[in-house]
């Protein structure tokens, strides 16, 4: 299902995209070392129920999980890259977490996902690598308006990818959020520019790169959620959902820096 949201319900898709921003935001600013991955995931939970939200996480159940989620927010670390289940893991001096979360806000969803280093310690290839998946996500926004296919956004995420040495797994990426956490048009982070699903105003996307170091392959957890890189080298992901506006692009899950 492709859904073309009405002006009244993209206004309220921003009112959801600012609470998982401030949510996102707040997490991260809480997360040091000695953080349990279950703490961080309880803070979520607090602020989703305090906000009158629900999570699109607990109960999800597709076929590639081993579903019921259960969970509030994803949290993978390191070789994590993607739908890490929270557990009792203590964060160390260092470590590459991506937080990602999805949550309805009055009928509309965004989804948003971040990843930063935690601690003092920050390897500059962590740093390179997240800040590519940013440069990627940001192509991707200025790729999008009326008009545009989504083979445009998959080409200019990819392109910024590619050029920063990184191989580009397709399994999964971006995609479509309304009434429902995932819908069509599916947005792969590599593609063929003038191809695809032609966007349209009041259509939301969430647009997500993500990449791992050294390799394009993913092994599957034995939780059977957390997917991790094949070699076990680092990973990053970045996420924004989108609004498709009459000018192009407005970023529905912009975070303002700052503890909260």
């Amino acid at each position: 299902m492709i859904e073309i949201m009405s002006p009244a319900k993209v206004a309220r898709g921003g009112e959801t995209g600012a609470l998982v921003a401030h949510i996102l935001q707040t997490v991260k600013d809480r997360s040091e070392v000695g953080t349990n991955l279950l703490d961080i995931d309880r803070w979520a939970k607090e602020m989703i129920v305090d906000a009158g939200a629900e999570s699109c996480y607990v109960d999800y159940a597709p076929p590639f999980g081993r579903g019921p989620f259960g969970h509030f927010i994803c949290t993978s670390v390191n070789d994590a890259v993607l739908h890490g289940l929270p557990h009792d893991q203590d964060l160390a001096d260092g470590d590459l977490l991506s937080i990602d979360l999805a949550i309805s806000l009055d009928g509309v969803v965004a989804d948003s996902a971040i990843s930063f280093v935690v601690g003092d310690t920050a390897a500059p290839d962590d740093l390179a690598m997240i800040e590519a998946t940013e440069r990627a996500l940001d192509a991707g926004i200025a790729a999008a308006r009326p008009g545009a296919r989504i083979g445009d956004l998959s080409h200019a995420i990819g392109a910024v990818l590619h050029d920063a040495g990184y191989s580009i797994n397709t399994h999964f990426g971006g995609h479509g959020v309304g009434s429902t956490m995932h819908q069509a048009p599916s947005i792969v982070n590599d593609g063929r520019p003038g191809r695809g699903y032609t966007l349209k105003p009041g259509l939301l996307l969430a647009l997500e790169p993500w990449i791992m170091a050294d390799t394009d392959e993913l092994v599957t957890d034995p939780d059977g959620w957390t997917l991790r890189s094949a070699t076990g080298c680092r990973t990053a992901h970045s996420e924004h959902t989108i609004a498709i506006t009459d000018d192009g692009a407005e970023v529905l899950t912009l975070r303002t820096p700052g503890r909260t």
